[in-house]
């Protein structure tokens, strides 16, 4: 059963505020694709002290923003853009795309776009002439999401936990 798209009017988009942390976090959680996690205990992990003292250091810099979606005063997405500034290409800065998650519930419905929409935006606003993201790769939806909104799966990515 496929969802109904939403006017994006009924989604507003706003910097995250110490009161979102929780939800942030629980968001986060729900959309990952290496485990699959309850909304209980989505909501316990959230209440972790670690997740003020993150959301205290991404406030504290100057070239991270965290932002949600609301959709009648719920929080119903997250997602975070950290400006990078550049050597190659001349210098040109990149807008790093980070934890774009949209609640279960509400996926399919537009939400997603209207993010995207709105952080491409601001990144353009903000000097970047690129804009990059990494997606797990069993997050096949969410390829295709990326794909459908012109983003090209060029690199491979790598991490290391250290």
């Amino acid at each position: 059963m496929s969802k109904s798209k939403i006017d994006p009017s009924e989604i507003s988009i706003r910097q995250a505020r110490r009161e979102d942390v929780q939800r942030v976090a629980s968001l986060v959680m729900l959309g990952s694709a290496t485990q699959t996690v309850t909304e209980q205990d989505a909501a316990a992990e959230a209440a972790h002290p670690d997740y003020e003292r993150a959301f205290d250091e991404v406030l504290a810099s100057p070239d991270t923003t965290l932002f949600v979606a609301e959709r009648a005063g719920e929080v119903v997405g997250t997602f975070q853009v950290t400006l990078i500034p550049g050597f190659a290409a001349r210098g040109r800065k990149r807008a790093k795309f980070e934890s774009v998650h949209v609640a279960p519930e509400t996926r399919g419905m537009g939400i997603g776009a209207v993010m995207m929409t709105l952080g491409l935006a601001f990144a353009k606003e903000k000097g970047a002439g690129l804009v990059e993201l990494t997606s797990h790769k069993a997050r096949t939806d969410a390829h295709r999401f990326y794909r459908n909104l012109g983003f090209d799966q060029s690199h491979e990515g790598f991490k290391k936990l250290v």
